[in-house]
């Protein structure tokens, strides 16, 4: 399995943001987490991305344990096994849309051209052929949340992790990024999302709800086509 957390807290000065999470993600799934704001699922996903360390527990990525102390380590899995796509798309102003896309390649050591090949696929498979040399300025919010997602996929990562990924979307590029979603999964990457929206939810194999700082419930969904 791809992600394991064995009694997971995390506490921040006298919050107790995680109270002891048991949660284990199997390869190929995709697993919604839902939960009212302050439930602690951001927190939860987060930890499983190796952008924050729990307060106490494991977390053991593809059967190893994750040592937390040893920053090279938690940036090569961060950078060659996961891809991260945020609420915020977090996209570069200053580069084009082909640039934003190569840069994690270009971080892993990945060869200029065969970095752009990459990014130009990915762009064109997401809708956007012919829009590689725009700026972030002259693309929609739904156009930049698609740049994000093909930037995530850069790396060929593992686990794809989400955050509230259509949170400022309208209904239609909801829809897309839904659907752009459940084709990676289709096609082999585990997906891991945080939503506040039950509709979505129900789009994945398997959903986690969190309550104050724990797992309330997991439905599983069965398997996606």
């Amino acid at each position: 399995m791809p992600i394991k957390l064995v009694g997971v807290k995390k506490t921040v000065g006298q919050e107790h943001i995680l109270k002891g999470i048991d949660l284990e993600i199997k390869e190929g799934e995709f697993v919604a987490i839902i939960g009212a704001s302050g439930s602690g699922k951001s927190s939860l996903l987060y930890i499983m991305g190796l952008l924050d360390k729990p307060t106490e527990g494991d977390v053991y990525f593809e059967g190893t344990r994750v040592d937390f102390s040893k920053e090279r380590m938690l940036s090569h899995i961060r950078n060659r096994e996961l891809g991260f796509v945020f609420q915020f798309h977090y996209l570069l102003p200053e580069f084009n849309l082909l640039e934003n896309v190569m840069l994690p390649a270009i971080k892993l050591g990945i060869r200029r051209d065969e970095a752009q090949e990459r990014a130009y696929e990915l762009l064109k498979k997401l809708g956007l052929g012919g829009k590689e040399k725009r700026r972030i300025y002259q693309i929609s919010g739904g156009e930049m949340q698609r740049t994000a997602i093909a930037r995530a996929l850069i790396n060929n990562p593992k686990v794809i992790l989400a955050d509230e990924p259509t949170g400022n979307l309208d209904s239609k590029n909801t829809q897309v990024v839904m659907e752009i979603f459940e084709g990676i999964n289709k096609e082999g990457t585990t997906i891991v999302m945080v939503t506040h929206e039950m509709e979505l939810a129900k789009r994945a194999n398997r959903i986690v709800e969190m309550k104050d700082g724990l797992i309330l419930t997991e439905t599983s969904l069965g398997l996606l086509g």
